[in-house]
């Protein structure tokens, strides 16, 4: 994935997952628990019913620059005249249920599903974008931050903590296969005299 839809591409790829590995086995017996991407004032259900409960929500807080790939990829671009990008996404992993139990079954098994398949390719990736060429993959893993941090975070959402899993996703490169335009250019002439024909 070379594209700027790749971080769509890949929310999607990990909600698919998760949801089929859901309908194998469902965190809560008797009950479908969903399984998607949610923006930041979606969190707040007092005002959104996007959430139906039983849920797992996936929440994109984070977007930053692959620090171990990047140079790499800047020398490529230095070699072929196009620009890239290597990202990590940084998530949030929620559960939702109408009791602490069935959240802490939802978290317990989005982490086994995951920890069971931390990369995904081929037919695991969302098949609906085009963008995706053989040997595609994205590597899924628990991420070591602070409660601090974690804390931090949820001070500025609309939502009060909710006990969550934070996992970062590598390495999804963005290319610039279109080139910029040029912008126009007038051509002058300075101190040059236009020649007269006799």
């Amino acid at each position: 994935m070379a594209d700027f839809t790749g971080i769509a591409a890949t929310g999607n790829s990990i909600v698919r997952y998760l949801d089929l590995c859901f309908r194998e086995r469902q965190p809560i017996p008797g009950k479908n628990t969903n399984v998607l991407l949610v923006r930041t004032e979606e969190l707040n259900r007092d005002k959104f019913d996007v959430i139906s409960l039983p849920a797992l929500t996936l929440f994109l807080y984070r977007i930053d620059f692959n620090k171990t790939m990047r140079a790499s990829w800047s020398a490529v671009s230095v070699t072929d005249g196009e620009a890239h990008l290597p990202i990590d996404l940084h998530f949030l992993l929620i559960g939702w249920a109408e009791n602490a139990e069935h959240e802490y079954r939802i978290l317990g098994r989005a982490m086994q599903c995951l920890e069971n398949t931390p990369i995904l390719s081929g037919p695991l990736l969302d098949p609906l974008s085009d963008d995706w060429v053989a040997g595609d993959a994205i590597q899924i893993c628990l991420e070591d931050i602070t409660t601090e941090d974690l804390m931090r975070t949820f001070d500025s959402l609309p939502v009060d903590y909710k006990l969550s899993v934070p996992y970062s996703v590598r390495i999804i490169r963005i290319d610039g296969r279109q080139p910029s335009p040029d912008p126009a250019v007038a051509k002058t002439s300075a101190g040059i005299k236009p020649e007269v024909e006799a």
